[in-house]
């Protein structure tokens, strides 16, 4: 009589098979490394204090020291934008990355980004050169009004395209890593034009693309890589009403470390559940009552299966945890270099901040846009009705959110 294959098995051996065309899960570049994971760095937590790496640049000024500006730990009371007594570089206004108040110049400058090699979030390849002629991405592309990073992400998805291009706020494009290979970096602040979709990302720039894995955000994988990094369904939008989502979780290794670096769920009835691949044995279930605890997280299971699930009414933020596999249960050792989330944020900050704290919505007639000046502009621009794309029409409701050449970056 033959024996039958535990049922977590055979889960893990259909997640395999159903694993689309082009998400090569696992593969996201240095997730350990990473201290952020929003693209603009605004749950950025680390200890950088000058505008350069290792010392380079112009030292911060004390948030608590910035009353004079729009944003100082006066302004951020409950740490929810990371700003308290520290010289820190943050990001609380949803800007292209982080920055920090420095000492006037002559000139009248008096903030200045930060340049921070660890605030990269994985899967997010950084922003390249589009010129049109060979277009930077060579697959399938299009133009939607309602365009956000996740909504171009699952159109490659869906025609198996490796990679997903996001420019000047309302173009998607899609590409292999072919085109990577050729394609030309451009600095970090050119993408940072506002994604028609959502005011809260950034889609590009004006001849220039950000670019995706496209395996950000999906709903299902085969985590393989010795570590990697696992967002929720849609990231980096809110997750929907109604997921169910899996992924299996199999590195090499004699034990796995998992790490939470954001979590929010909207309820106790959004659900994320540790399951071990091999007897289908539940290991840990969090929800939106139960978080995960701070720091990481040791099983001793050769391979996971992990499952969410939202209800009927389900938005938020969602979660990203990284792994790793550890070859001794044991091993209490981080790997080298690895950026690693602390027992609790130094200044009080939650570190499941939204990308944009306080982001205006979009209007009937005409979508709220955030220029670099620190408040909401209305344009009273009509958008087409009906516009076709590859992501359904667009109504008023999808009216554009244009950002003017030569923009002014204002900040008081």
């Amino acid at each position: 009589m033959g024996t039958r294959a535990p049922r977590g098995l055979l889960l893990l051996l259909l997640l395999r098979l159903l694993l689309p065309r082009g998400t090569s899960a696992g593969r996201l570049h240095n997730p350990g490394l990473s201290e952020c994971f929003q693209v603009n760095g605004a749950d950025y937590r680390g200890h950088q204090n000058r505008t350069g790496p290792r010392g380079a640049g112009r030292p911060c000024l004390y948030w608590d020291q910035t009353q004079q500006h729009s944003y100082s730990s006066a302004s951020d009371p409950h740490g929810r934008w990371g700003l308290g007594a520290h010289n820190f570089c943050r990001n609380p206004d949803g800007d292209v990355q982080p920055w920090c108040y420095v000492a006037e110049t002559e000139e009248g400058i008096y903030w200045r980004y930060c340049d921070i090699p660890t605030c990269h979030m994985p899967g997010y390849l950084g922003c390249f050169v589009d010129s049109g002629a060979p277009p930077a991405l060579s697959g399938p592309s299009g133009t939607s009004t309602k365009l956000t990073v996740q909504v171009c992400l699952r159109f490659c998805r869906m025609k198996g395209y490796q990679l997903a291009g996001v420019e000047a706020g309302y173009a998607c494009f899609c590409g292999s890593e072919r085109d990577l290979a050729r394609g030309r970096p451009a600095p970090a602040t050119d993408c940072d034009q506002i994604c028609f979709g959502h005011p809260g990302q950034l889609c590009g720039g004006d001849g220039r693309l950000g670019i995706y894995e496209v395996s950000v955000g999906s709903c299902q994988g085969n985590w393989t890589a010795p570590q990697g990094v696992i967002y929720s369904p849609d990231f980096p939008d809110e997750y929907g009403p109604d997921r169910n989502c899996s992924w299996a979780l199999g590195p090499p290794g004699a034990a796995l470390e998992l790490t939470f670096r954001l979590f929010e769920l909207a309820d106790p009835r959004d659900q994320l559940e540790l399951r071990d691949a091999a007897s289908g044995s539940l290991l840990r279930a969090f929800d939106g009552a139960r978080p995960p605890p701070p720091g990481p997280l040791r099983l001793r299971s050769v391979a996971l299966l992990l499952t969410f699930r939202s209800d009927a009414r389900g938005h938020a933020q969602g979660f990203a945890l990284t792994y790793r596999g550890l070859q001794d249960a044991d091993d209490p050792a981080p790997p080298k270099g690895s950026a690693q989330t602390p027992a609790g944020p130094p200044d009080g900050a939650n570190v499941s901040c939204s990308p944009r704290p306080g982001a205006p919505e979009a209007a009937i007639g005409g979508a709220a846009c955030w220029l670099r000046v620190k408040g909401p502009q209305r344009w009273g621009l009509p958008g087409t009705p009906q516009e076709a794309g590859p992501f359904g029409t667009a109504g008023l409701e999808g009216s554009p959110c244009p950002v003017l050449p030569g923009t002014p970056r204002l900040r008081v």
